[in-house]
């Protein structure tokens, strides 16, 4: 790692605190702040290397998002087949691990529809020190930053995810709230969070009776969504998307203050974390794709009485919408549709294209008059925050991006399928292994090549070769890739070889990046493990 010293005021940046003038914290899911970080001032123009502070490889999978406390970011991960689940924390301003602590092994874990979720998806919650990671019905712990000793576990507490979990944990008080919306159960639990024991549990009451596809029973009534606690004339309420219905709850008791039904269509999979602003909730319908705004003032069922506005219109299903000002903004989930609306009214301002075909998972963040777009294809934009549309910034790399984005100080977190990033100014970083092309290959080959048909290119029976990961392509389409080991050319100019099909997914699961494997290209197998 190297930091750029090119004049005098990158140099003074490098040495003001990383803090000043924005949020010294990022603790749980979306921030202190809904994705709002109003303040930091964070580069417009990045890359894989350039203003990049330190790079840092997460082993194994997860999509958790870092959380931030001081001088420690921890995120999760787990294994790819997730018979371990584990916690890790780096330091912030140097990105080396502190702790690497395996939470718990898992003796039964789902695999249905692998690539749409990991086993390590719900976002930590930190506080001073402590941490609580949340696994779903896998178990919760509560970890003590300062030594990583597990202080208390939960693991008697479970739904049937079917396609693991995702809602993440918060804090009210001293209660912890998780979030359990199965095929088979659907409830809320509020934990002590001192000792894990619990305080109240509420099961979901509202059931549409519709019924889902065959092939998917009871996928109408599994959601994915992340609470958030909200006051509302002197009152706090607990807001928590279910699959058919949002519900407030009273989070000192449990007890239900009222719900808005989903409306037709399947509601399941509702990802997104509910905003309160203007004095108006702000929440989506998963599949349907159905935005809400709430007044939060009534009881029983509000449906027909307290929504003031919604739309379908640019309405995603994963990534959650950002309120900043008097603006709503979205982005869809597939296209790159970036939409504008007046928050308080529901007026459109725009709709408008990033261009190319993207894939965002992630939820936009703001930083000082600008909001941040992450795709899963690499592509990540940054665009004008007003009520006209303006990309200020777009960029493409071979990163993919699934993870929500911590800012702290003038420093953005950010998670791709291998890596932890920290964004800031001034800095670059070596860029990654450069992985020559078969062509670029062959040419600096010749008479070696013809003395070892072994290892031609064109006629390869058995390398070895270092894994580098797998991930879905632009088309959907299931791909893993290896650096191919020659000790006839430079590191930097080995070969690299795709193995393409969903066969794959599952060939290579549990594999780490860089493992050292023997690969039968003839017959485009793996040979074995090293």
């Amino acid at each position: 790692m190297k930091k750029s010293t090119t004049n005098f005021a990158l140099f003074l940046l490098a040495i003001l605190p990383s803090n000043l003038g924005a949020n010294t914290y990022w603790n749980q899911f979306r921030g202190p702040n809904n994705g709002i970080a109003p303040e930091a001032n964070l580069p417009i123009e990045f890359s894989d290397t350039k203003n990049v502070q330190w790079r840092t490889p997460i082993h194994d999978l997860g999509w958790s998002s870092p959380v931030v406390w001081k001088d420690q970011v921890w995120l999760t991960t787990a294994k790819v087949d997730g018979s371990e689940v584990f916690a890790v924390c780096v330091d912030l301003e140097t990105g080396k691990k502190v702790y690497d602590i395996k939470v718990f092994d898992v003796s039964d874990p789902q695999t249905e529809y692998n690539h749409l979720n990991t086993h390590a998806t719900p976002t930590p919650i930190i506080e001073e020190g402590r941490i609580y990671v949340h696994f779903g019905s896998y178990g919760t712990a509560c970890l003590d930053t300062k030594t990583g000793k597990k202080l208390w576990e939960r693991r008697d507490l479970n739904c049937d995810h079917r396609v693991r979990a995702a809602s993440c944990p918060i804090i009210d008080g001293d209660l912890l709230f998780l979030t359990y919306d199965g095929v088979d159960n659907q409830f809320v639990a509020a934990l002590d969070k001192e000792s894990g024991k619990t305080r109240w549990i509420t099961k979901r009451s509202y059931k549409s009776g519709r019924v889902p596809p065959k092939d998917k029973p009871n996928d109408n009534r599994k959601s994915y969504a992340t609470p958030t606690i909200i006051e509302h004339n002197g009152k706090k309420q607990l807001i928590s998307p279910a699959a058919e219905a949002t519900y407030s709850y009273d989070p000192a008791t449990g007890e239900e203050l009222w719900f808005i039904r989903h409306g037709a269509g399947f509601g399941y999979n509702v990802t997104c974390k509910p905003i309160f602003r203007h004095g108006l909730v702000f929440t989506n319908s998963g599949i349907s794709k159905n935005l809400f705004a709430i007044d939060p003032s009534g009881s029983g069922d509000v449906t027909d009485s307290h929504i003031r506005w919604k739309t379908r219109r640019g309405v995603s299903n994963i990534p959650a919408p950002l309120v900043v000002g008097d603006f709503l903004y979205m982005i869809t989930d597939s296209g790159g549709m970036v939409s504008c609306y007046k928050a308080k009214t529901g007026e459109q301002i725009y709709s408008e294209r990033l261009g190319g075909l993207q894939n965002h998972w992630v939820s936009p963040v703001y930083a000082n008059g600008k909001i941040y777009l992450f795709s899963r294809d690499g592509i990540f934009s940054v665009i004008e925050a007003s009520s006209k549309f303006n990309v200020l910034y777009t960029n493409e790399s071979d990163t993919t991006f699934v993870s929500m984005p911590a800012i702290v100080g003038n420093s953005m977190l950010i998670r791709s399928n291998t890596h932890l990033y920290r964004i800031a100014k001034g800095y670059e970083i070596e860029p990654l292994p450069k992985i020559a092309s078969t062509s670029e290959r062959s040419k600096k080959r010749n008479a070696t090549d013809k003395k070892d048909p072994k290892r031609n290119s064109n006629s390869v029976v058995a390398v070895t070769a270092y894994y580098l990961g797998g991930k879905e392509n632009i088309a959907g389409v299931f791909e893993c890739s290896f650096l191919v080991e020659d000790n006839t050319l430079p590191k930097e100019e080995w070969g690299h070889i795709k193995f393409t099909g969903e066969k794959f997914r599952d060939t290579f699961s549990g594999y780490k990046q860089y493992q050292k494997v023997t690969l039968d290209l003839a017959e485009r197998k793996l040979g074995r493990k090293k």
